[in-house]
């Protein structure tokens, strides 16, 4: 537009009584405001269904948000390398190390790129549905193995798998497992890491874990100095509350991250989530309180099941898979009939439901009407 027609334009809007486009701001106000104190809608679903984390956004990520309003309308360069730079110094590596991604989902449809069109993916069978998934989109083959007694993964079957694959491989461990929120002891994935030729490639998503705890579990970060076939894959969307702001990344030996970001779009994650990432690496408080009010929904659910004598696997996530008696699919319709969304299905434990942990007062509403089912004889 030339500069007469855009003052023409301009003077036509002041005329018209409206703000100019340059005095517009976002009420930060709202943006502040925090989802577990302001009122819910009587019609708005209590959600169980996804492992989210139910406070909401921490208030600095809030802050730190509105703030970067201001800045939005730049490219997200600089606060790349400033959460590159807080992330290294967290996991104690360099920058060059670490992989961001659109969500640790974008980061898990990079490592299934970069493991190659003749990889073969070995997966748990149920684990997190999507490095399979996207595998098959793309043909890549995929083998999926059932988890062992205790619902572990059989990491003595994949490495049978892995040993008599003819080409790359690619091991993906979901630890703690998504959907079970069970523990594959970490000496046992190290001894196959250990042991594995280069071709074999692990994948070890560590998305819960900052909710997992006990001797038997660490982090498989303490390979990828010297293991350049180790990735790590974290996320904000758990502990940070971070779910619909998309960010995760890996960690990895430098030419492991130079792989994956061969596949990696630029810019992949927005300028107003890494802001909020940043804030919430030092708001140590708010991860507390997080591991707080999950402890309480956990011990809530717990002592429901174990009243209703239903069986259910012991949760080192966010989440509680538990068995129900009779038909999935018309126990979720009758969980959302009474305002509630649990977890979708997942094969092949379709005698299980996963319901996520939320707030105190929505556990107190989840489990009495897991009370009020089991007296209509539905569970």
């Amino acid at each position: 537009m030339e500069r007469r027609g855009f003052l023409q334009t301009s003077f036509a809007v002041a005329a018209a009584g409206l703000a100019p486009v340059t005095a517009l701001r976002l009420p930060r106000r709202r943006l502040m405001r925090r989802p577990d104190t302001a009122p819910v809608p009587a019609k708005s679903p209590i959600r169980l269904s996804s492992n989210e984390n139910p406070l909401g956004l921490s208030d600095a990520a809030r802050t730190a948000i509105a703030e970067g309003l201001d800045e939005a309308n730049r490219y997200p360069g600089e606060w790349r390398r400033r959460l590159v730079a807080a992330l290294a110094t967290k996991h104690q590596v360099k920058p060059e190390q670490i992989v961001l991604g659109n969500g640790s989902t974008e980061v898990l449809q990079m490592v299934v790129q970069s493991a190659g069109a003749d990889a073969t993916v070995i997966v748990a069978d149920p684990t997190f549905e999507d490095v399979p998934r996207y595998a098959e989109r793309i043909g890549v083959r995929v083998e999926k193995v059932p988890l062992a007694s205790g619902y572990t993964h059989d990491l003595t079957r994949m490495q049978d798998i892995a040993a008599r694959a003819a080409g790359p491989v690619l091991v993906y461990l979901c630890n703690p497992n998504n959907p079970t929120g069970t523990l594959t002891p970490a000496a046992d994935v190290d001894r196959w890491i250990a042991s594995a030729p280069e071709r074999v490639t692990f994948a070890v998503d560590e998305a819960y874990f900052e909710y997992a705890s006990g001797p038997s579990y660490w982090s498989a970060q303490k390979w990828i100095e010297t293991h350049p076939n180790v990735m790590v894959v974290r996320t904000f969307s758990k502990i940070y509350a971070m779910a619909g702001m998309r960010l995760g990344y890996a960690i990895g030996h430098p030419a492991a991250a130079e792989r994956l970001e061969r596949f990696s779009a630029g810019n992949n994650a927005n300028q107003l989530a890494l802001a909020a990432g940043l804030a919430s690496l030092g708001d140590d408080a708010f991860a507390q309180k997080s591991l707080a009010v999950n402890r309480e929904g956990l011990q809530a659910l717990y002592r429901c099941l174990e009243e209703l004598d239903l069986e259910y696997l012991p949760s080192q996530t966010n989440f509680v898979m538990h068995r129900i008696h009779g038909d999935l699919a018309t126990y979720n319709a009758r969980m959302r009939e009474h305002g509630i969304l649990v977890g979708r299905p997942f094969p092949p434990m379709l005698a299980f439901s996963r319901v996520s942990v939320g707030l105190p007062e929505e556990m107190r509403v989840f489990t009495e009407a897991l009370r009020s089912f089991r007296q209509q004889g539905w569970v």
